[in-house]
């Protein structure tokens, strides 16, 4: 996917592939957006949901602020492509990235594959289901379920881990996706993937 952020020169496709790509947002919600949708301090932006979703604030990058505030000076309509437009491009740069790299498999990479990306890196990373719903802005969670299965991350036996000493620190730990391992001398060890 980085690669594809890195081959798209054209602002205007490149502010919208970032955006898809780190918000997890559909290509209709972005068509939405307006300058005022941003919080350029906070760097939030403020999705207007379709297909029957919720609406939400999503955290963005600096770079991708950075983008936003470009591509709001250079195109005061702030408009971004249209579905067709968008594909059309993602599909030129697809080719091209094939082409150069002898890698078929960027031929596979749509649209809609940022937003599965994003899905699955948001599982991988927090292990919370009702979390990647809410960022994806999902009525339904048989409907998250679907857009995490696309990397089997059990290979990976790295872990990250901590202990707590209250059930304050616990609960902390639990809340940033830590899984309880057990207890020893009245400490209690928990672990996460890195």
């Amino acid at each position: 996917m980085e690669a594809i952020l890195q081959a798209s020169k054209n602002l205007r496709h490149a502010t919208l592939l970032r955006l898809l790509y780190e918000t997890g947002m559909r290509i209709g919600e972005a068509g939405f957006l307006s300058f005022k949708s941003f919080d350029f301090e906070k760097r939030v932006v403020r999705v207007i949901p379709e297909k029957g979703s919720r609406a939400r604030e999503l955290k963005i990058s600096e770079k991708l602020c950075a983008m936003a505030m470009q591509f709001y000076a250079k195109y005061p309509d702030g408009k971004f492509p249209n579905y067709q437009a968008a594909r059309k491009h993602l599909g030129r740069v697809r080719k091209q990235l094939s082409k150069i790299s002898f890698n078929p498999r960027f031929l596979n990479v749509h649209l809609h594959s940022f937003r599965h990306f994003r899905a699955t890196f948001l599982y991988h990373q927090t292990k919370d289901l009702l979390y990647v719903q809410q960022i994806l802005g999902h009525r339904s969670i048989s409907n998250t379920v679907r857009y995490t299965r696309l990397v089997d991350w059990a290979d990976s036996d790295q872990f990250v881990c901590k202990v707590a000493k209250s059930l304050e620190e616990a609960s902390k730990l639990i809340e940033v996706g830590f899984d309880y391992v057990t207890e020893m001398d009245g400490i209690k060890l928990f672990r996460k993937r890195k």
